[in-house]
């Protein structure tokens, strides 16, 4: 337990240090592929989310879905692929091929779907290869392009907005 907050806050110290030496980056083509980033521990809205998407523009083929959890219990099967902060070594990186993978990817759109800032999903939206991401606006302002103020629960509003302002931007 008392390792776990050293762990957190070395890793808190990588993130900013990561943060600082970020460039911003553009996309210039419409958006293909679709990473997903979603912290399920307090929403459990994962399919309406998809489904408001992919309603309103989004291929279902074209996204890659990622879920974080606080614990993951090792019996337990989930339709996603799934991870949790014991998956996270001291250096910042991941020690599940499912993360490193999705973390590798060039989404042409992340959707960091989360409002509380924990380390495991702000390391996974800074050291993405996605050209063009979008959240919150409650969190920290430097990870992504293009930040939504509204509530984790409202999902619908989320993706109209979402979809509205990449129609505006020539993105879909």
């Amino acid at each position: 337990m008392f390792l776990n907050h050293i762990k957190n806050f070395w890793l808190n110290k990588l993130l900013i240090n990561k943060l600082y030496q970020s460039k911003p980056s553009t996309l210039n083509t419409t958006i293909q592929s679709v990473g997903l980033l979603i912290d399920a521990s307090n929403f459990e809205f994962k399919e309406q989310l998809l489904s408001e998407l992919v309603a309103n523009g989004i291929n279902e083929q074209k996204v890659s879905v990622l879920i974080y959890l606080d614990k993951v219990k090792k019996n337990e099967v989930f339709n996603y692929p799934t991870f949790s902060f014991n998956q996270l070594n001291w250096k910042g990186d991941f020690t599940t091929t499912i993360v490193q993978d999705f973390v590798q990817t060039k989404f042409d759109l992340l959707i960091s779907y989360y409002e509380t800032e924990k380390i495991p999903l702000l390391l996974i939206t800074s050291q993405s290869k996605a050209q063009f991401k979008a959240g919150f606006s409650v969190i920290d302002k430097r990870l992504n392009h293009l930040m939504i103020t509204t509530q984790v629960e409202n999902f619908k509003v989320f993706a109209h907005e979402l979809i509205r302002y990449l129609k505006i931007l020539n993105k879909i």
